[in-house]
């Protein structure tokens, strides 16, 4: 199951997200945000998921920011 443990405005963002986290050994997903109105392509709002089992990972690890 995945969980979602961070926002983030535009497509750039929601990578160098995925990027910090993957970079720590935990696996990542990016999707856009359903909630927010649908913009087009990189200005569109996402949400950052890890995997439940990785969730107290990143806790540390958002900690060490």
């Amino acid at each position: 199951m995945w969980v979602q443990v961070k926002s983030a405005p535009n497509l750039i963002m929601a990578e160098m997200w995925k990027e910090y986290f993957e970079g720590e050994g935990i696996p990542t997903r990016i999707l856009p945000d359903p909630d927010k109105k649908p913009d087009s392509g990189e200005l569109a709002s996402y949400r950052i998921y890890v995997s439940k089992e990785k969730v107290h990972v990143v806790e540390e690890v958002l900690r060490k920011l």
